[in-house]
């Protein structure tokens, strides 16, 4: 299902992957995160980190009743405080779909599924 902006010129639709690719990619600019992780469960207890062209795997886009909610699955880095990473991440995505995309964005849930020693 896509995402609907009306404007005085018409109509405007956003895929859901569209969406989640654009808060993946915000995502990826904040301090502390690894990479994001496949939404599905654990496969033998390790967390599946995804590459760059993968985003939208590790994002839920999810509109019900006009309300947008992002569910973000990430692994953080070895050594940081993960509420800050989390906090850091929630803020940054709220703000590129609120000023960059338009949309009103209701809630940004993370989703921590692991974490790795960066190099």
């Amino acid at each position: 299902m896509a995402i609907q902006l009306d404007t005085e010129y018409g109509r405007i639709d956003i895929s859901e992957e569209a969406v989640a690719v654009i808060a993946g990619s915000a995502a990826m600019e904040c301090y502390g995160l690894v990479g994001m992780a496949s939404r599905k469960q654990f496969k033998d207890g390790i967390a599946e980190l995804l590459g760059r062209e993968n985003l939208a795997r590790g994002v839920e886009v999810k509109l019900d009743n006009k309300r947008l909610a992002i569910h973000l699955y990430i692994i953080v880095s070895y050594g940081t405080k993960i509420s800050e990473v989390a906090y850091n991440i929630q803020r940054k995505v709220k703000y590129v779909l609120n000023e960059v995309v338009g949309l009103e964005v209701a809630q940004v849930n993370v989703a921590v599924q692991g974490v790795r020693v960066s190099s």
